[in-house]
């Protein structure tokens, strides 16, 4: 579930559509790590060239300009970006979005042993009809270029109830 704060809407909300956020482990040479991709479905109120405006916008707005490159969160504790895990459910909150998720027990587990996970937002919408969540369709969207440089990317540390 995705919510924004009332009192933040600016006039472009409806312009975001149905946000989505996938959580995955991938196995790199430095080992696993644990992903997140946050995007929209692409059915903002005007088109999806709309929704990728207004996601450009709220980024920018979050100190995350797309295409700026990797962000290491923990070296800009003023980001208004977080992520909050707690068992089996997580909670990604960027500026005034946020969305509550139920990651694959493989994620938690990665994200408990690292302390963090890599956020790549996208400003392109997910695929028009394609189902959120197919394993085929992520791996191509996350592999895209085109997508990868429109792109925010943050090494974001899970936090817990805790600390």
């Amino acid at each position: 579930m995705t919510s924004i704060s009332p009192e933040t809407q600016s006039a472009h909300t409806d312009d975001l559509g149905s946000l989505v956020v996938l959580s995955w482990r991938g196995t790199t040479p430095d080992g696993d790590v644990p992903y997140l991709l946050a995007c929209s479905l692409g059915d903002g109120a005007n088109g999806r060239e709309a929704t990728s405006a207004a996601l450009e916008e709220v980024l920018t707005g979050a100190g995350l300009p797309p295409g700026e490159g990797l962000v290491h969160a923990v070296q800009r504790p003023s980001l208004p970006v977080s992520l909050l895990v707690v068992p089996g459910s997580a909670v990604l909150t960027v500026r005034h979005l946020k969305s509550q998720f139920v990651p694959p027990e493989t994620w938690l587990k990665a994200v408990a042993e690292l302390g963090y996970a890599y956020l790549i937002f996208a400003t392109r919408p997910w695929p028009e009809g394609a189902e959120p969540g197919d394993v085929e369709t992520l791996a191509a969207f996350t592999s895209d270029e085109d997508v990868l440089t429109s792109a925010a990317h943050v090494v974001l540390p899970a936090r817990n109830l805790r600390g």
